[in-house]
């Protein structure tokens, strides 16, 4: 067995006592609502038949505490093994992503290093070999420490005519330390893969990296009630090139990774446990290529809930709710295949974002045109839910 896959790998470190969602392909029924345990995954359909509406619930995680005799989908080792796409036994059950009919949204350029690296991918016009010549230029104007700028203050304001003057102004610094976050769409409802699945990058693109994240469950009534772990893969070629071609840099086939569970916010885990996490990731490439990374949320620019409210409020509503990335400071830099041309994905990659208390997520990076393709939406998850007699 593979020991990214064994669950002292894939929980929490705390999973006794976390109150873990997931969804788990049954072959021959379908897609199924569950709770994690240490010791397996059980049937949540009993309470409800959607991700979606357990965490529309009046209170989704005291409803799952007290859920009794709920049917045992698998063992969780046996689970988490068959979860791994390349080995994977399509007769026996697999984790899928957590969430299903909600809108998946992303906030970018929270983190100082991150928003950095967006303006270099800018003035580099997405071209690699000029990211170092750009980065040096960049610092001596701005620095690279403008973790002090609050954003939307005065101070932000002022930096912003500095900038200005200087012809240094970026649409990036603009979201990133100006009054209005950057939400955009990372990938529609139902299209996110989960623990174990490929993860997809453009064939046409070759720069490109991981954003490890951590992902907020919203529901429909802008309460934030829980977090899981989120890749949202990047194409800085496509994304340095034109702002305009961000669709095209972020919502391919299998370019959105979250899981391996949500973990649902009680007395023992909270949004606070979130604002103090740090996020960790681990890329393992086939040629034996290893690059480490960190991400302390501390470091965000915006609080998390700061975010949430610029994503769905009066101005905009998500009736099946969303799931939200914060954004990431992880943006590689370290030369992988030649001097000066940074980092970038290799087929065959294997990525691995974790923090104690959400788990790990792991992925196999592959091409998006060589990954099955997306099949099974929103209406096949509706018609499915019918014919089980689980829609009311």
């Amino acid at each position: 067995m593979d020991e990214r896959y064994r669950s002292e790998a894939c929980m929490p470190q705390d999973a006794e006592s976390a109150l873990l969602i997931g969804r788990v392909w049954e072959p021959g029924i379908g897609p199924t609502l569950a709770q994690i345990r240490p010791d397996g995954a059980y049937d949540l359909t009993p309470l409800a038949a959607t991700c979606s509406a357990l965490l529309d619930l009046p209170q989704p995680a005291a409803a799952v505490r007290n859920a009794k005799a709920l049917r045992r989908i698998a063992p969780l080792d046996a689970l988490l093994r068959n979860s791994e796409e390349a080995a994977r036994d399509t007769a026996l059950p697999w984790l899928l992503a957590p969430c299903d009919l909600q809108a998946i949204k992303a906030s970018g350029v929270t983190f100082v290093s991150s928003m950095l690296e967006r303006v270099i991918e800018e003035q580099a016009r997405g071209d690699a070999s000029r990211a170092e010549e750009v980065r040096r230029a960049i610092a001596a104007v701005i620095g690279d420490d403008l973790s002090r700028v609050v954003p939307g203050s005065e101070d932000a304001a002022r930096l912003k005519e500095v900038l200005i003057e200087r012809g240094a102004w970026s649409q990036y610094l603009e979201v990133g330390i100006g009054p209005d976050a950057e939400i955009f769409t990372k990938a529609q409802p139902m299209s996110a893969v989960g623990l174990g699945s490929e993860i997809g990058l453009h064939p046409k693109s070759d720069w490109n990296n991981p954003e490890p994240e951590i992902v907020l469950a919203v529901n429909s009534r802008g309460e934030t009630v829980g977090a899981t772990l989120g890749n949202d893969v990047n194409l800085r070629d496509f994304e340095g090139r034109s702002a305009l071609l961000l669709g095209k840099s972020k919502d391919n086939n299998a370019s959105c990774a979250i899981g391996p569970f949500i973990r649902l916010f009680d007395e023992g885990y909270t949004i606070d446990h979130v604002r103090r996490c740090n996020l960790d990731m681990r890329i393992e490439g086939p040629e034996g290529f290893v690059l480490t990374g960190s991400s302390p949320m501390s470091q965000i620019s915006r609080d998390p809930l700061d975010l949430v409210t610029h994503a769905m409020g009066p101005n905009h509503q998500y009736p099946d709710g969303m799931l939200l990335f914060l954004g990431t400071m992880f943006s590689p830099t370290e030369d992988r295949f030649a001097p000066g041309q940074g980092f970038t994905h290799e087929v065959g990659d294997i990525v691995r974002i974790s923090t104690p208390g959400l788990g790990t997520l792991v992925n196999r990076v592959n091409r998006s045109d060589r990954i099955a393709p997306w099949t099974f939406g929103a209406g096949a998850l509706m018609r499915n839910l019918a014919q089980r007699g689980l829609l009311s």
